[in-house]
């Protein structure tokens, strides 16, 4: 009796393992500290809190991969992929993302400038102070606003996109640009980088960046495909257990510690 137990034991446990249904979510792979890709592999203060939520879930095989954020984004319009993080919230020109996850995590959204760019000109008003400029910004990324989007497309500034958070300040450093647009951390922290890895030299009194004005106070989420006609049967099911755990985890403080741990170690 007791082998018998055992073997309907370990049979069921199986069946449960091979139940579980196979999910890819997707990351951007240029967004350090967030989101980056690490020696092919994802990695980020993003990961770490939706590799410890998808922990808390049932019943899913969840493989995190890192794309280049416009691919990543082209994948949820065409429905092709199931979620990626972490867009900001922008139903009106991302209609594909539907729904978000709670939010993540708050980030502030800050232009940094060469010195002397600065030195030029007080630049506090945005993007008014900025015209004239040419902006770097992440390839895909929609961060300065609906008046910075305007003053675009009238000629009043240009923006000038590149892969990532990296190439953008060494594009600053060799004066290709003139400001940058992102989360204030993230441009702290990839400038650190470039500095210990002798990448970014700032030079004379008058080189070097420095912020300029903040654009807005945004939230990082996992972002849905709201394009695939059902192909994910399981979406609404993941989705209400991964916010779920979000909520437990901001409730327990989990997700503080998570932030705390990550930016001790990086």
């Amino acid at each position: 009796m007791k082998l018998w137990l055992t073997s309907l034991i370990s049979v069921l446990c199986a069946s449960a393992q091979a139940a579980d249904i196979p999910v890819t979510i997707y990351a951007d792979a240029g967004y350090p500290p967030y989101a980056y890709e690490k020696d092919g592999k994802p990695a980020g203060l993003y990961y770490d809190i939706v590799r410890a939520a998808v922990g808390h879930m049932q019943g899913y095989k969840v493989d995190i991969q890192p794309v280049p954020w416009k691919r990543g984004m082209a994948m949820l319009r065409t429905g092709a992929g199931f979620a990626l993080y972490p867009p900001y919230m922008n139903t009106k020109d991302e209609p594909w993302t539907w729904p978000y996850s709670l939010p993540l995590y708050e980030e502030r959204v800050v232009a940094v400038c060469r010195k002397d760019i600065l030195a030029a000109k007080p630049r506090k008003r945005w993007p008014e102070d900025f015209y004239g400029l040419t902006i770097g910004n992440n390839a895909g990324f929609i961060v300065g606003g609906e008046a910075f989007d305007k003053a675009v497309r009238a000629r009043q500034l240009r923006v000038e996109e590149a892969k990532d958070s990296e190439t953008n300040i060494v594009k600053l450093g060799l004066k290709r640009i003139d400001c940058y647009i992102n989360d204030r951390l993230s441009i702290q922290w990839t400038l650190n980088q470039l500095k210990a890895q002798g990448k970014y030299d700032e030079g004379g009194a008058h080189a070097g960046i420095a912020e300029a004005a903040v654009i807005a106070v945004e939230q990082g989420f996992l972002g849905f495909t709201d394009r695939d006609n059902g192909k994910f049967t399981y979406k609404n099911d993941f989705v209400k257990q991964f916010d779920n755990a979000i909520y437990q985890m901001k409730r327990t403080g989990e997700i503080d510690n998570i932030a705390r741990n990550f930016f001790k170690t990086h």
